[in-house]
């Protein structure tokens, strides 16, 4: 049964329940048996749901279109009622969701059933997945290297065929870089597509977003057209699409594209070669079948974006700290996070309301400077990532490091560190792996990483596109297209589901 995880994307396991020939149940236990063989090996699911997930399978909404389609929801804003969400904190170990978010409860109408919660960084806030309090997430295509972030829990569960979907989140990158790193389709859709709520009206101040990463374009397509719902107390919400994104995609584009795309990063920082040669190559593939292809950098302010993006960072999680005391019952100490968190929240302690302000409103010239320029180019092709994915520990603080940041607040090194213009240097190096993602979460597009190269050291690398708010059509029917060409990366290629797939040998 769990070649059926393997053989089959999430809208073929429903059609297989939905024709009779397998029942949910049969669906949700072939599941629990690939987490238990692969999850010791890739620690990608931190908490497990199973007796709850049998039970839900024997009443699955009929003809729903994900009917009985075993799913995982990610650590951060997707709550599932009576289950543990830590945002991958030791300080939220016994945090327990008192309702199902509108993620969770969208999904559930389409007929998914949740078996359990995929790991995160500490409160998702960096490009890989090594908390400390859950250990790291290891990459099916490379065990060595990280699988990315934020959702990069969801992102080795779905590659390795544990689940055909799971939920993820995009703050800066979180869908679309594990993505990237795992050889998967990921979307991170128009600024409010998908539901935030109910307790929020916004993650991140709007940079955040919900949705899914899946192996088949398909199959974000129909988790889109059941994720979006009228959520009234939200924050932003788009404009409805006139019609199903799961119709869209079955559609030719309709009309020759016009692609820009760029290669160099726009905090001028280095881009791996290989990063590069998967955007060129993409392009050159475009112009074969018609389009119109030219190199052009957006018009923005790559390192100001940078800056600003940074800036959201302190305030976010400065008041993150800030809530902990209610869970905690006392005054947050550097022990209870992380302490790159810890430094993070002691800056946001001493950035000014007004200097705060000043750089969001970096986010709205941004976006008025891309509306502008997608008056001439449909899509923008970038590296998803400027570098492959890092080994594990590679991107760990070092001892010393670690000390600095858990005093910065006792000894206001925090003010110091910005006063010295070692903030600009932290924006450099905490983003010049990933410089390319940031920008559509600040001024509300939607972007999508593709698998169109492997890398020769055999992990996956992405293709970012970007396209003008609104227009994921757009950028699904893209997608679709692609995938249907030789470019297009097999997921089942990574170790973890190959081997399992040769035949055995026969003794001679």
């Amino acid at each position: 049964m769990s070649s059926l995880l393997t053989d089959h994307d999430a809208l073929g396991l429903a059609e297989l329940v939905r024709t009779r020939q397998v029942h949910p149940r049969e669906l949700v236990q072939a599941a629990i048996e690939r987490i238990e063989a692969l999850n010791p090996t890739l620690n990608a699911v931190i908490h497990k749901r199973y007796e709850k997930a049998l039970a839900e399978a024997e009443t699955v909404p009929l003809d729903a279109p994900l009917m009985g389609v075993p799913v995982l929801a990610k650590d951060v804003h997707q709550e599932i009622q009576g289950e543990p969400m830590t945002f991958g904190s030791k300080a939220y170990a016994s945090h327990i969701a008192s309702e199902d978010s509108y993620f969770v409860r969208q999904l559930k109408r389409a007929g998914a059933i949740f078996l359990g919660i995929t790991n995160v960084p500490e409160f998702a806030l960096m490009a890989i997945t090594e908390p400390t309090h859950y250990g790291p997430t290891r990459n099916p295509w490379d065990l060595r290297v990280t699988p990315g972030g934020s959702s990069g829990g969801s992102a080795a569960a779905v590659a390795a065929g544990m689940v055909p979907m799971a939920g993820a989140s995009d703050g800066g990158g979180s869908i679309r870089i594990p993505a990237a790193y795992c050889g998967l389709f990921g979307l991170k859709p128009t600024r409010g597509r998908t539901p935030v709520g109910p307790k929020l009206g916004r993650h991140w101040l709007g940079a955040s977003v919900n949705h899914v990463l899946t192996r088949s374009v398909r199959d974000s397509a129909a988790a889109l057209d059941c994720l979006v719902m009228e959520e009234k107390a939200a924050a932003f919400m788009a404009p409805r699409s006139a019609e199903r994104y799961l119709d869209v995609i079955h559609r030719p584009l309709p009309k020759r594209l016009r692609v820009a795309f760029t290669t160099e990063s726009p905090l001028g920082t280095k881009v791996d070669p290989e990063c590069a040669e998967a955007v060129a190559r993409a392009a050159r593939f475009l112009e074969t079948l018609g389009h119109e292809v030219e190199e052009r950098t957006a018009p923005v302010d790559g390192r100001q974006l940078a800056q600003s993006y940074i800036w959201m960072y302190f305030g976010e999680v400065g008041a993150q700290l800030q809530s902990l005391r209610s869970i905690l019952g006392r005054e947050p100490r550097p022990g209870d996070v992380e302490p790159a968190t810890w430094l993070l929240g002691a800056m946001g302690q001493f950035v000014s309301a007004a200097d705060f302000v000043a750089r969001l409103r970096a986010w709205d010239e941004a976006a008025a400077q891309m509306e502008a320029f997608h008056e001439t180019y449909d899509v923008y092709l970038t590296p998803t990532t400027a570098m492959p994915p890092a080994r594990i520990g590679e991107l760990s603080l070092r001892w010393s490091e670690e000390q600095l940041a858990r005093w910065s607040h006792r000894w206001g090194i925090a003010r110091l560190l910005e006063r010295a213009g070692i903030v600009d240097k932290l924006v450099e190096t905490s983003l010049m792996r990933t410089p390319f993602t940031q920008l559509a979460n600040l001024t509300g597009q939607p972007a999508m990483s593709l698998p169109l190269y492997r890398s020769s050291t055999g992990v996956p690398l992405g293709v970012q596109v970007v396209a003008a708010r609104g227009r994921e059509d757009l950028l699904l029917q893209l997608a679709a297209l692609l995938e249907q060409t030789s470019l297009w990366l097999d997921v089942k290629q990574n170790p973890l589901v190959r081997e399992e797939r040769r035949p055995p040998t026969q003794d001679v």
